[in-house]
């Protein structure tokens, strides 16, 4: 009965948030999304931004 939306639907729905937070705070929006499921990421993996960058510095040398 009620799926996924499709292409216009998705298009409506970005229209409306679009008029709502109007465009200069869409992208602020997304970064902070971005930043948060980088962080869940991390969190259900078991890394830490501390481990995360001594494992970087370990394949560099």
């Amino acid at each position: 009965m009620f799926g996924l939306p499709g292409g216009m639907e998705w298009l409506v729905i970005l229209l409306v948030a679009l008029l709502i937070f109007g465009g200069r705070k869409i992208p602020e929006l997304m970064r902070g999304l971005g930043s948060g499921i980088r962080e869940f990421k991390q969190a259900a993996s078991g890394e830490t931004p501390s481990t995360n960058k001594t494992q970087s510095n370990n394949t560099a040398e």
